[in-house]
């Protein structure tokens, strides 16, 4: 599960990355690289496998209640 979300996290910043409304490409008080259209922190945005880009750069892996079911596990197995 760790490489499915690194791997998805690193594909959605390159996507990111060329987006005209990356922090990077503007003058921004955030610190933190974020979207300037949705405000979302990229870092936690693009690790989430059931959200999307509210531009439609890249879409949900998994459906929010698989997530959940994944999280609980997870949280069992700690």
């Amino acid at each position: 599960m760790k490489e499915l979300i690194t791997k998805t996290a690193n594909d959605r910043l390159k996507i990111c990355a060329s987006c005209p409304h990356h922090s990077k490409n503007h003058k921004t008080i955030r610190p933190d690289h974020h979207c300037t259209n949705c405000g979302c922190t990229l870092s936690a945005k693009t690790r989430c496998l059931s959200c999307s880009c509210p531009l439609d750069k890249w879409v949900a892996v998994i459906s929010n209640n698989d997530e959940e079911i994944i999280n609980k596990a997870i949280n069992e197995k700690e």
